[in-house]
């Protein structure tokens, strides 16, 4: 399969590059610079410009692109660059994809923001948005596709919840903090935590580029959410040290400001979409994806 992907260089998408190699499809990458290697395609979302012919060479598009949404403190300008850095992004790729025909498929990237905190009521694909920053910003994202959508184009929006492995995403942080026995839950620690391994991660998106049948939201996330208190104590057992410390909201609203709300919010998210179509989880449970985090790690 002919695969173009955009925001290649960051912790998922350099990961599925590299998977998809693997599996033996042909990979572009779309880059913002000049290219330096014969897979490499410029792209300018910024000004609405992308190769044509490079989408229509693409049986599948996959948009991954957008701005490290915990890697600054969220002041105005942050928010709008989190904000137009993925709709600038989806709205350039939907509008080629729609003008070469549509025959070209769109996996779209998104996130389980979108339904807001929804305490511990569990919750699927069918689920509304919820509200603040994160759900309106996801609501906008998808909407974006909305071109290539109406050309008929076959659009997935990869809800991702929370990749586990120890190089990137939500444990990279945590791992060497719990490894010196300051670890421990975020406040109450009674808030789901909606998980997904990464290599599971990385077979749901193989397994959607041959599902020409499933368009729309899908969940990426484990079949079993735990709360952020099981998850600690979880990731403790991995790595043989106490989870003794817990982080008091105030102390986080400090040190993340708005998107401290976010980081305590509550999602039991479950992978509904993925489930129905027949997708087969290699790890169910989050002591099986924390122990395969860990290990790969080391």
């Amino acid at each position: 399969m002919r695969i173009l992907i955009a925001g290649s260089s960051g912790f998922l998408g350099s990961r599925l590059v590299r998977f998809l190699h693997e599996d033996g499809h042909k990979v572009r990458r779309l880059v913002r610079r000049e290219p330096r290697a014969g897979d490499e395609t410029r792209w300018d979302p910024g000004r609405g410009r992308v190769d044509e012919a490079a989408i229509t060479e693409a049986d599948v598009v996959v948009n991954l692109a957008g701005a490290n949404v915990g890697g600054k403190r969220w002041t105005p300008a942050y928010k709008r660059e989190l904000h137009d850095s993925r709709i600038d992004t989806t709205a350039t790729l939907a509008r080629a994809i729609a003008a070469t025909g549509g025959s070209t498929a769109l996996l779209n990237s998104s996130a389980v923001g979108f339904y807001g905190d929804t305490g511990d009521r569990a919750i699927d694909e069918r689920a509304p948005a919820g509200t603040g920053f994160l759900a309106d910003l996801c609501r906008d994202w998808e909407a974006a596709t909305a071109p290539a959508e109406a050309a008929g184009v076959r659009v997935v929006h990869l809800r991702t919840g929370l990749p586990l492995d120890s190089d990137g995403g939500l444990l990279k942080p945590l791992v060497p903090i719990f490894r010196l026995g300051a670890g421990g839950k975020l406040g109450s620690g009674d808030q789901y935590l909606p998980w997904i391994s990464l290599p599971d991660w990385l077979a749901a998106v193989r397994f959607l580029l041959n599902r020409p049948e499933v368009a729309g939201p899908v969940n990426l996330t484990g079949p079993n959410p735990v709360t952020n208190a099981a998850f600690t104590r979880a990731l403790a057992r991995q790595l043989r040290r106490p989870a003794l410390v817990p982080v008091p909201p105030l102390a986080l609203r400090v040190a993340l400001g708005e998107f401290a709300d976010e980081a305590l919010a509550s999602q039991r998210v479950l992978p509904g979409v993925l489930t129905k179509a027949g997708f087969d989880f290699r790890y169910r449970d989050v002591t099986s994806a924390l122990r395969w985090a860990v290990d790969h790690a080391d």
